[in-house]
Formats: structure tokens, sequence, C-alpha cells
């Protein structure tokens, strides 16, 4: 791939750069005669020294920094790879000034060898030194101006995180916050400094440190560690009532901007609760979504948003955003178009259940590809309103498979839940019925659109689910209301379900369902207790727990693998392939016609019936076809 070529404004800032660098090069020219001759070249020369020919080298030199990108970053920002584009520059433009003395021929006697070579050396090392100082001298604190320390912090970690935090932290004093001393495993990081900030010991070090040190704060600044880590650092320290803050997780960074230490925030029960980042196959995604057409329904919801989100990073050819929601809808398309910069964003305002307007909007945009994220997902709202729950999950799976296979779509994802695992509720049975269209759809030999469902459970933070109910019920002062003091659920963060639904849509077979694992259960009642002590208060004591019992259908514990389904590996580690006897596909369809009557009936109590009395005994062939 070409480097794409870059106009940039001769601002003040880099007027300043271009001139002292032309000074810089100009002098280590005539250093380079000087030190090659000790002070006393030969007359014939002088010529080399005159200032049309010094001109003439500066000039040359300093296009050919403009061309290696020198001007295209402030001294202050000054790094590492900063000083190797240096060296190239340096070493390009040498060569550059040696073909033009030696095609023109401006004097009649060669520039000696060691010259050149001196030079070099003296460009090299200037170049570097002159931004080296310059970065130093602007990030001193002016001499007169009285730094306040502000809180004085431990920062858990020594990796590329801690010292860009550490580096913005000595920067902006402004942003009140001085690290004192990093902690981290890495035995080689034992009593070394980073820029001036010494590692004082391992993370199991960390009570000791406190003990010695009283800091204000403890930062976490390992975006990538696991919940155990930090929930060990926030125990250590709510024991001596010292405040933890974390950098986001790794999948928040991703989306946000580089300001880390701006970016620092208290540390919640998502952190505490976060497992390692998940590593996918990105050339694997990137062959299906890359310069592809993508349709996402539910687009303004949990889910919906994030897979708009990942799915735009990937550089598809269009996205369609496409849900009922319209405040949700705009602020998705607001963050992607306006605040990312994306052009190829169409948002559409539309209801899945209405069949025809869906048809249309495939026709319009020709998606190669649709996320199926639209679904009513409330279990206790459902068991009021099934008919609803019927039309708006299944109906509309099913319109919008057709429309899919109609319109050409290559491949189709379904957005499931661990709920139609042995579903008994309404919302379950009705995504149970989902998972048995994308299954049979899949595996007629005459569709060529690939149908995959990706089931999973709970995620953190999504709308209506357990974490953002108790954090306002905390906010409150309590009651904390938990269904059963042993009630379990599965819980993983929205952007790694996002990216393992991404996966599956990749390495996805046809009519296949997949499961995500979900790691190991987390007791409802530990949750509330953990996040009661994130708040800085005591559960019982602050604020009060109390036990409502489960609502009809509720269970107790969640299952992400049903009677009659055995999971087994696929080609990503963190996804399972689920293997079962798939339903008959005349029987589903007569089944789906019988429940599409009922809803136009408006008949909820046959419906009802008739949906647990289907996926209670479907019609099963002997093996999976196709």
């Amino acid at each position: 791939m070409t480097r794409p070529t870059v106009r940039l404004p001769l601002t003040r800032h880099r007027f300043g750069q271009l001139v002292a660098d032309a000074a810089i090069v100009a002098a280590a020219w005539w250093l380079a005669w000087s030190l090659r001759f000790d002070g006393s070249w030969p007359r014939y020369y002088n010529r080399y020294l005159e200032w049309d020919l010094v001109a003439l080298v500066a000039a040359v030199k300093v296009a050919v920094f403009v061309g290696v990108g020198f001007y295209e970053r402030w001294w202050r920002y000054v790094s590492t790879r900063d000083m190797w584009n240096v060296l190239r520059g340096a070493a390009f433009a040498t060569i550059a000034a040696f073909l033009v003395f030696t095609l023109f021929e401006p004097h009649r006697v060669r520039v000696p060898s060691g010259v050149w070579f001196i030079d070099l050396v003296l460009a090299l090392g200037l170049l570097a030194g002159a931004r080296l100082a310059a970065r130093t001298l602007i990030e001193r604190p002016r001499a007169g101006h009285v730094v306040a320390r502000g809180k004085e912090v431990v920062v858990v970690g020594a990796g590329d995180a801690a010292q860009l935090v550490i580096r913005q932290l000595q920067r902006n004093p402004s942003l009140g916050m001085t690290a004192i001393g990093l902690l981290d495993d890495d035995p080689r990081k034992r009593s070394i400094r980073v820029h001036g900030v010494r590692v004082l010991g391992a993370i199991a070090e960390l009570p000791a440190v406190l003990a010695e040190h009283h800091p204000d704060e403890v930062l976490i600044a390992i975006p990538s560690a696991p919940g155990s880590v930090r929930e060990r650092v926030v125990e250590e320290c709510r024991a001596r009532a010292i405040p933890v803050k974390t950098l986001p997780s790794l999948s928040e960074l991703v989306t946000g901007d580089t300001d880390l230490a701006r970016r620092v925030r208290p540390v919640e029960v998502e952190d505490v609760l976060g497992r390692a980042p998940v590593e996918v196959d990105l050339d694997a995604i990137a062959d299906y979504l890359a310069g592809a057409s993508v349709l996402v329904t539910g687009a303004g919801g949990s889910i919906g948003s994030e897979l708009c989100r990942q799915v735009a990073r990937l550089g598809p050819a269009r996205l369609v955003l496409l849900d009922n929601a319209e405040p949700a809808l705009f602020e998705v398309e607001r963050e992607l178009v306006r605040e990312r910069g994306l052009a190829n964003v169409e948002a559409v305002v539309a209801d899945v259940k209405d069949a025809a307007l869906v048809r249309r909007v495939l026709e319009a945009y020709r998606p190669s590809v649709i996320f199926h994220a639209a679904a009513y997902k409330h279990v206790a709202m459902m068991e009021r309103n099934p008919v609803e729950a019927v039309r708006n999950n299944t109906l509309a799976t099913r319109s919008l498979a057709e429309a899919a296979i109609a319109a050409g779509v290559a491949r189709f994802v379904l957005v499931s839940t661990d709920k139609a695992a042995n579903p008994q509720t309404v919302m379950g049975l009705s995504k149970a019925l989902c998972e048995w269209i994308v299954e049979t759809w899949g595996h007629r030999p005459e569709v060529t659109t690939r149908f995959v469902a990706v089931r999973f459970g709970n995620v953190l933070g999504s709308s209506g689910s357990v974490i953002p109910i108790f954090r306002r019920q905390i906010a409150n002062g309590g009651p904390v209301t938990v269904t059963h003091p042993e009630m379990t659920r599965f819980f993983m963060t929205i952007p790694e379900a996002v990216q393992l639904i991404v996966q599956a849509g990749a390495i996805g077979e046809r009519g296949q369902v997949y499961v995500l694992d979900m790691g190991e259960p987390v007791r409802i009642l530990d949750l509330a207790v953990k996040m009661i002590r994130l708040s800085g208060r005591e559960p019982g004591t602050d604020v009060p727990i109390v036990f409502v019992g489960p609502a009809p259908g509720e269970k107790l514990h969640e299952e992400l693998v049903g009677e009659g389904e055995v999971s087994s590996p696929s080609t990503h580690e963190a996804i399972m392939r689920l293997t079962r006897d798939p339903v008959d596909a005349a029987w589903l369809d007569g089944e789906l016609e019988t429940l599409a009557a009922l809803v136009a009936e408006g008949d909820a109590e046959r419906l009802v019936a008739e949906l647990r009395r289907a996926v209670a005994a479907p019609v099963r062939t002997a093996a999976p076809v196709g």
C-alpha cells in the first residue's frame, strides 16, 4: 500500500521546525568540514562553504525531511518511533545531497567521503537532540510557577498504558494527580523508573505499599486486567478507605480517544466481573464485512448499537441502521457520522414487523450481511404481552429471513438468548422458534443465504438489565431487590459479546446455532453486594437487600445448553457449536402459520397455549441435513 500524500498547512509551529532544521543541517555541514580537516581545509574546498552551496545543501535536505514526514508531528510529542524517522530522514537527505552534488558538479573538486559521513552523524545527532531538548523544555514546569502535586496516586501497572498516563499527568498538572509509585508483576521491572516514578513491587505487595506511602488514590492502569485483579485491588483499598479508579477496558479504549489521563473513572461492577480480553480473527471477519453492505436491525439497542460500532471500524461499503425507536437510532447515527466521520451510514426508521417495508429496505440497499438484533427481551413484560412477543420476535424473524433470501443476502446472523434453552417464558419460547427458523432455512439446499444463530446470556449494562436497576436502587439508598439468595446468571460485557457475534458470522456453518462461552455464572446476591461496596457503602447497614421471589416462569439458574442439545468446540475457543436434531421444516411452517393466525386474532390465551405446545413437542428430523 502506498503512503497517501498529505498536504500539511504551513502553520507557525511547522515553519519554526522547518527553519530550525535548515539551520541544523547548515551547521552540521560546516562542522563536518571543520572536523574532517581540523578546522583548516584546503583552499580549493572553499566553494563548498560559500553561502549559496550551504543553502543548497539545507534546501535539499529539508525537502527530503518534508517528504519523509518530519513535520507531521510537533516536537513536544516526539517519541522513539520519531527517532527512527529522524535516522531515516537524515540518511535519505545525505544521499540526496550527495546525488545532487555528483550529478550537477557545482565545483571541479568533489566532496571527500569523510565529510559526507561526518555530516550524516552530526546531522542525525543534532536533529534528534533538538527534538528531545524541545520536548524536555516544553514539559518542564515554567520557572516561577508553583505546580500543585494534587492527589498522590499509586499506579497499578507499569506497561504502555501506565507510561502514557504518567506522562500525561506530568504534562497536565491541572488534572490534580501525581504518581508516587508503580506496582507490576513483571520481575524485570522491579525498582526501575518510568518517567521518574519507581516501580515499588508486585501487585501482591499493595497492602505494604498502602501502609508505607498512604496514597490518596490507587489507579489501575492495565486495560487488559481481568476482573479478579481489579477486585483484589478494590478490596485491599476498601479496607483502608482509599478510592480506586481505573482506565477504561481495552474494548472501551478502541472506541474512545487516546487522552488516557482524562478518561480515568471509578471502578464499576463491569470492571470487576470482566474477563480476559477476547481474541478474534480479524482477517476472517474483515473478509466478509470489509467493503460489504451491512444491515443491523435493532440498531438503537444495546447489542445493535455496539454491532454498528464494531462493523463500522471494519470498513463496510455501506452500513444500514434499522430501528423503530427514533431517538435511539438518531443517537447511534449521530455518533457514527458526526463524531467518527463515517459517510456511508444510512439510518432507516422502520419496524421489523412490517414485512412489506422490510422487503423494500432490502431491495433498496441490497445488504450482503444482516445482523438481526431487533427483539423484545424483557421477560415479565412479554408474559403480559404475548401477542406482541410472537409478532415481533418470531414472525418478524420469519419475514426478515424470507426477505433476505429474496434479496440474495449472503449471511444472516440471528442474535439469540440463553432463554431459548429449555424455555419456560413467552420470551424464551418466541426466541426458540427464531432459532428453529434459522436452522430450517439454513438447511434447505435451494437456499444460498448462510443462516447462523448466536446464543448467549446476560450482557453487562444493557437497558433493563439487573445492573442499571441495582445502580438506581443503590443511588436512592435502597432497598436493592434480589429475586432469590441462590439465583445465578451468566454475564458478559456488550463489546465482548458483539466481538463473538461478529466472529461467529465469519466461521458460521449453514443453519448452525452457536453458544458463547459465558464463563462461570454469577450469584445475583454477590453482584448486589459488590455493587453496594463499590459505591462506598455497606450492604445491610447502609443499603438494605430484600428478596422478592421469582416471577412466574423465571429460572433460578439459566442454562446455555438445553435438553437434547450437545455443545462441542468450534474453530474459536469462546464459541461452542450446538448439535441437536433439527425440527421438520414443513411442520415448522405449519406451526408458524397457526401462530400468525392467532396473533392476527389477538387471542393471547390460545396463542400462549399453542406456543407452549409447539415448543414442548416439535416434530424433528432424525439428523441434520444439508
